[in-house]
């Protein structure tokens, strides 16, 4: 007989995800490698916020549903990847974080934003710090490859944005 384990919400807290990314945005946390050289550090930066906010790594066996960072060699394409975080998030069902695809107007603080920049993919995560209203111009972020804190989403150039709504975290 298989005994299925539940996995258990353990919240989400944006305020240390927040903090974290005030902390981290124009350094690098020693405990994660940087990925600048490799292509960009953005998406490693938003999975540490996330991290920080829900303390809870998914070392599922199943590549496509696993969400970790051990060494640089170690981790999941979606640790790094901006494709690859987007379908963690909105179809994880285990442990760590999960989000809905929701919009802009619907953004908090510890969300994620992807932006499509006329390309074949979406090609950079955002991590949203203050949202002062409910339209773009009211949206502020922090990121990494182009070291930001408090930059407003509106002063970006994209074609679409999604965001990614933290919903909870489980362990």
């Amino acid at each position: 007989m298989v005994v299925r384990e539940e996995c258990l919400p353990v919240g989400y807290n944006r305020q240390a995800a927040v903090a974290y990314a005030h902390r981290w945005a124009f350094a690098r946390n020693p405990l994660f490698y940087d990925f600048s050289d490799l292509g960009g550090d953005c998406t490693n930066f938003i999975s540490q916020c996330l991290y920080a906010g829900g303390g809870v790594m998914n070392l599922n066996h199943n590549p496509a549903l696993a969400w970790f960072y051990l060494r640089p060699n170690n981790r999941s394409a979606s640790w790094t990847g901006v494709p690859f975080l987007y379908h963690f998030l909105i179809h994880n069902k285990g442990p760590g974080p999960w989000a809905i695809h929701a919009p802009l107007a619907q953004a908090e603080a510890g969300d994620v934003i992807q932006l499509f920049f006329n390309g074949e993919d979406y090609g950079h995560s955002l991590f949203v710090v203050e949202v002062a209203g409910p339209d773009p111009y009211n949206i502020y972020i922090a990121t990494h490859t182009y070291d930001s804190d408090f930059r407003p989403l509106s002063s970006y150039g994209y074609a679409e944005a999604r965001l990614l709504h933290i919903e909870g975290a489980r362990f």
